[in-house]
């Protein structure tokens, strides 16, 4: 073989060589990314899980500013029909989901949380029972709700509640 063609191709195989290492490295980095990204997703939902049992328990605690201050300025509350403001929800609302939250025992199905970027939301189903206000309690509920991260971490921007009397 000729000294040029010995070096073209000594220059082609050492170029496939460096092309291998270099998409290995890729495609380490990219697992890497992968790993770094799903144990973000992780601690993101674990982090909106915890949001949304603090609620809960500052509720079931008696603690109404801790239960508003997991809210963000503009969130809503859907509950019984109706749509209140974060306002409307501290006026109104706040004071009987307390009440209730203390007198009646309910046991709360896992948190399924989703998180998309800056916002998620985190999906439940309970059932309560117990006495309220001189009234058997007895029913199923569903809860949705819609949080987003600003630097403060995660607060809850939207809240649905359902619930239905349970049957048999």
């Amino acid at each position: 073989m000729k000294p040029a063609a010995r070096i073209m191709t000594l220059g082609v195989a050492l170029a496939a060589a460096l092309l291998t290492l270099n998409l290995s490295a890729d495609a380490r980095a990219d697992q890497s990314g992968d790993g770094q990204r799903a144990a973000r997703a992780l601690t993101d939902s674990s982090d909106v899980a915890a949001v949304v049992t603090r609620h809960h328990a500052a509720l079931a605690s008696g603690d109404s500013a801790a239960a508003l201050a997991l809210l963000t300025d503009d969130a809503v509350i859907l509950e019984s029909g109706g749509i209140e403001t974060r306002a409307e929800y501290r006026s109104h609302h706040l004071q009987a989901d307390v009440a209730f939250a203390r007198a009646v025992k309910t046991e709360r199905s896992p948190i399924r949380v989703v998180v998309r970027g800056d916002v998620a939301w985190a999906s439940s189903t309970s059932v309560a029972q117990g006495e309220f206000r001189g009234r058997a309690i007895n029913s199923v509920g569903a809860e949705l709700m819609v949080l987003v991260r600003d630097s403060g971490g995660w607060k809850i921007s939207a809240i649905h509640w359902s619930s239905r009397n349970r049957r048999g």
